[in-house]
């Protein structure tokens, strides 16, 4: 008898019926095999198809600094890579905070930036 079925009866015979018989029952489940009593796995479902995902519009406060507007922002478009949008949007408010561009143009022109990663996140969907 080869090691590992000796093994395996060695340790079978040191548990209780219930142990064994739930060795068994796991034993028919890897081996693929039918097992009494639990149900039988059904065919799988067609999937359903995966939509690219919704932004979730915040409403632009009629107050809101570039920082807040970059986090709004964030969260509206939960969806995007916030890695790759750190490249654009950094300069943006770098550009507000060290050179003193207005707050309102570089918030117009961040939410221009998630807009435009939001219509490339699209096409990758098509």
């Amino acid at each position: 008898m080869p090691t590992d079925e000796s093994r395996l009866l060695e340790l079978f015979n040191e548990l209780n019926e219930a142990d064994r018989h739930a060795l068994i029952r796991y034993a028919e489940f890897l081996a693929g095999r039918p097992v009494a009593g639990l149900p039988q796995p059904q065919a799988a479902a067609p999937a359903e198809p995966v939509l690219p995902e919704t932004p979730k519009p915040i409403p632009r406060p009629e107050s809101e600094s570039v920082i807040k507007a970059v986090k709004r922002l964030s969260e509206s478009y939960y969806m995007l890579d916030k890695n790759k949008l750190l490249n654009e949007t950094s300069p943006l408010v770098t550009e507000h905070v060290m050179y003193g561009k207005a707050a309102e143009e570089v918030i117009d022109r961040l939410e221009t930036v998630f807009e435009e990663h939001y219509q490339a996140y699209l096409e990758r969907w098509s």
